[in-house]
């Protein structure tokens, strides 16, 4: 059905980064060489000298508290928090630090591969022990640089080895590792650099220097500079490339760094995540060392990941490690379990990816939901130029891949005769060119994804599991299991957490509460946020809508902040009947529900088109897909011009036709789209309308559009608006 070499352009036109770095130049091995050699081993035999029995260690923690009400939250960098531990289970282990997790992983795995780093045609390893020497190191710089205690290290770049060894060097000496995303404006690193009280800031290139060289000025707590990529174009004080930064703290003794080592507490903050701002200011998630090793070895055991001595797991880093996702993916769960990680080129969401993939062939594998519709929309269109007897083959398998596979979701253990040659005809070559073939955990999360792309992949034999949880959840709190999973369900609570679904309605929807250790700390200086999140009984509330099935199946039914709320008072979660359109009309590429307060529902529409690979901006251009789903409409389109504004009537019938599908199967009036509209061009990242992982940002699109949702309510009919009555 698809060739290798036809399936090497996969993500050629995938969901850009609009800051998207040159590749790292600093050489792993020259880090190497000659490194000081703090082993693991020297602090171990140190620390088995305390006299605290475990015991003692778990009343503690389950007693002492410095936090207001229940002791269960704090809003202060230097607050320590009661920990959430069960009398027996999983959520009884032992509570512990970074560094005493990632001492565990050095012994146990010393001389397995850590960290892989592409360099010209060759990779670039460092087994777990380097790794930890490496970032011994850097906490001695860091110490040396006058990183205070409680205080941010701040992380801008693509992902690296040196954002690994900045992050978790920065908590072995006492600060916070921050993220920072790269698509951030000066303006956002300078907000995020001063709530954290960043005391050094790690960029990755020239380009992300010259935002915070911009902002310096106003951050006072600033002390130092770091580019690990790259030669410096000016030389500036406190401005250190990554190799004169690694040799800072060849001066500081070991025992200054052990002393900070041994003050750290499992229920004080290492870690700041901070939203995406999608309704407000970006707020400082504060996650404490249990939160982040209690929720890898819970996750990790609750998803079946491979200890290394066993096999060892491969994954592939490549989402933005300021996420939560992607750091407890990337970073914590191959500490705990001794994966082995690749790093992506920084191009990678422009069309690497698939190289990469092909490449490493991981065994474990998280896309957001964007990554796996650039895909599937590439296999179609390479699909469409097949031959008819190919694509009648394919057309038999994926009939054939889903009904079984739906069937084996429900329990039936038996593979038919026809599925088992399918696999030998079409889905082994199809994994294999997308270089899943050996992957056996392929997972989706950080926003909805549609029905229609689960049960695509789901017919290719390529099962993609949901996953749910939030960065106020040190990431997972819901996961979707090979042998437990239902399209379109999130899955069920990981081990050791626990769910509630707060003033169900008829239909048994109400928001959705968690609880367990992986619960966040608090608002790094926002009380009265931390005081919304966290109710008087300890639950933490997501905002998210959603309900279980008879089997405890948890399903996201929307978001309260999202809800449409109409002038008759009906309330309307949007994305389902967003979804629908999608589904019915493919040429859409985004839609978005409008209707808050109005006596009618409308609706925004971007078309399919390509992407500048170097900006992220949307073109005018259509996708080879959006193109071929016009010709078939009779229609000679090739870019968005040619259709906006009315001016092709086949499309626009087509539209009305797929709204009008939709609409019949609405529960009610309330609930049909009255008008609509195709804006001239689709949302981004760059563009601001969508967050960095591809959320879709309502109050910024509602902003930008003002005119053209206020023309839906205020004009009785418009061409551009067919469905209008």
């Amino acid at each position: 059905m698809l060739s290798e070499s036809e399936m090497g352009t996969v993500l050629a036109d995938s969901a850009p980064n609009s800051e998207v770095p040159v590749p790292c130049g600093v050489s792993l091995s020259d880090v190497l060489v000659n490194s000081p050699s703090r082993t693991v081993e020297d602090h171990s035999a140190e620390i088995t000298e305390e006299t605290k029995t475990e015991e003692s260690q778990l009343n503690m923690f389950r007693s002492k508290a410095s936090s207001p009400a229940s002791g269960l939250w704090t809003t202060r960098r230097d607050g320590e928090v009661k920990l959430r531990l069960d009398q027996h289970g999983i959520g009884s282990e032992t509570p512990k630090t970074v560094h005493e997790v990632f001492q565990e992983a050095v012994k146990k795995y010393g001389n397995y591969f850590a960290l892989a780093s592409k360099k010209g045609d060759k990779w670039i390893k460092q087994t777990y022990k380097q790794y930890y020497e490496e970032c011994w190191k850097a906490a001695k710089s860091f110490i040396k640089l006058g990183l205070e205690r409680f205080h941010g290290v701040g992380i801008l770049g693509f992902n690296s080895a040196e954002w690994f060894i900045a992050d978790i060097g920065a908590i072995l000496a006492g600060g916070f590792a921050v993220g920072i995303y790269t698509t951030n404006s000066p303006e956002a690193c300078q907000y995020v650099a001063e709530n954290c009280g960043a005391n050094i800031l790690v960029v990755e290139n020239h380009k992300q220097l010259q935002k915070i060289l911009e902002v310096q000025h106003k951050l006072p707590l600033l002390k130092a500079i770091i580019q690990y990529n790259g030669e410096l174009k000016e030389k500036r004080p406190n401005l250190y490339t990554w190799s004169e930064f690694m040799g800072l703290g060849s001066g500081v003794p070991d025992s200054q760094l052990d002393k900070i080592i041994d003050s750290q507490k499992p229920n004080q903050c290492c870690t700041l995540i901070y939203t995406s701002g999608t309704t407000g200011q970006p707020k400082g998630v504060m996650l404490s060392h249990d939160n982040i090793t209690w929720t890898s070895l819970s996750a990790g055991r609750y998803v079946q990941l491979t200890d290394a001595t066993e096999q060892q797991e491969l994954v592939i880093s490549y989402l933005p490690l300021s996420h939560i996702a992607a750091q407890m993916l990337d970073i914590w769960l191959p500490i705990k379990h001794g994966a082995q990680v690749f790093f992506a080129q920084p191009d990678a969401l422009k069309g690497s990816l698939i190289d990469t993939l092909r490449e490493v062939r991981p065994t474990a594998f998280l896309g957001v939901p964007r990554v796996w519709e650039k895909i599937q929309e590439k296999m179609k269109s390479v699909g469409a130029k097949s031959s008819a007897l190919r694509r009648k083959v394919a057309a038999w398998a994926k009939e054939v891949g889903l009904q079984t596979n739906l069937k084996r979701m429900n329990g039936a253990s038996e593979l038919p005769v026809d599925f088992r040659l399918a696999r030998q005809l079409v889905y082994k070559k199809v994994r294999k060119g997308l270089g899943l073939d050996r992957c056996t955990k392929c997972y989706t999360g950080a926003a909805p994804i549609t029905k229609e792309t689960l049960e695509y992949f789901l017919s290719l034999d390529i099962p993609v599991y949901e996953l749910y949880g939030m960065s106020e959840s040190s990431g997972p709190h819901t996961v979707s299991l090979p042998d437990t999973f239902r399209i379109t369900s999130c899955g069920k609570e990981i081990i050791g957490c626990q769910t509630m679904i707060y003033k169900p309605d008829h239909d048994g929807s109400g928001e959705i509460c968690f609880s367990g250790r992986h619960i966040f700390m608090g608002y790094l200086n926002m009380e009265d946020k931390t005081k919304e999140a966290i109710d008087d009984e300890g639950w933490l509330h997501s905002g998210d809508l959603g309900k279980h099935d008879k089997n405890g199946f948890l399903y996201i039914t929307g978001r309260i902040k999202e809800l449409i709320i109409t002038a008759g008072g009906e309330n309307i979660p949007p994305v389902p009947i967003e979804d629908a359109v999608k589904e019915a009309v493919p040429i859409i590429s985004n839609a978005m529900l409008i209707g808050d307060k109005a006596k009618f529902l409308a609706m925004l529409l971007t078309l399919k088109c390509k992407v500048n690979e170097e900006t992220g901006e949307p073109e005018d251009d259509l996708t080879p897909e959006a193109i071929a789903y016009c010709l078939r409409l009779g229609s000679k389109a090739t870019k968005v011009s040619d259709i906006v504004g009315g001016k092709d009537k086949a499309v626009d019938a087509a539209i009305q036709k797929g709204i009008a599908l939709v609409n019949e199967r609405a529960t009610s009036n309330a609930q049909k789209v009255q008008k609509w509209v195709i804006l001239e061009k689709d949302f981004s990242i760059s563009g601001g309308e969508l967050g960095p992982t591809m959320k879709l940002k309502r109050p910024v699109v509602t902003k930008m559009y003002k005119d053209t949702i206020d023309h839906f309510y205020t004009v009785e009919t418009t061409s551009a608006n067919p469905l209008s009555k």
